[in-house]
């Protein structure tokens, strides 16, 4: 069992994975509002996510559905294709957190239905030494970190 799992590397937690499918300019809307109830923490780093490259989802709205309401003109079972990224975030599985991040992302979710995998897995933890000399790390390896997509306010 992982539980019981010990290498001098790390070790493995036990944590919810959810992937959430939405648009690609709503993560950042979307993760700041589950900072609000949620520190999305990996080991000693806050916030942390991955999205996805952007690609498409695609659906055909029944008869009855919040498409046929609200959007005119269209034809039951017809088939929409819109664009979409995959978040990606992870909890300590602990329901009474999971039950207050998934209420964050059905309040501000622009579908009335989103689309979210719930997974149970079990996330790595190194062996934390920031003055760690191994030549493969970043600050060892003479290319320190990529180049960043953006830069947040607080960075």
């Amino acid at each position: 069992m992982l539980s019981d799992y010990s290498a001098r590397s790390g070790r493995f937690d036990p944590v919810f994975t959810l992937e959430i499918q939405t648009l690609p300019e709503e993560t950042d809307r979307l993760l700041d509002a589950i900072m609000q109830v949620h520190p999305l923490a990996y080991g000693r780093y806050e916030r942390n996510a991955s999205v996805s490259a952007v690609g498409a989802e695609t659906t055909q709205p029944m008869a009855q559905s919040t498409t046929t309401t609200h959007k005119s003109g269209y034809s039951a079972g017809a088939t929409e294709t819109y664009p979409m990224v995959e978040l990606k975030i992870s909890i300590a599985r602990d329901l009474d957190a999971l039950e207050r991040v998934m209420d964050v992302i059905l309040d501000l979710h622009h579908y009335e239905q989103p689309v979210i995998y719930l997974r149970e897995d079990w996330a790595s933890r190194a062996a934390y030494d920031p003055n760690n000399t191994n030549p493969n790390r970043w600050w060892n390896n003479g290319r320190g970190l990529p180049d960043q997509i953006s830069q947040g306010e607080d960075q």
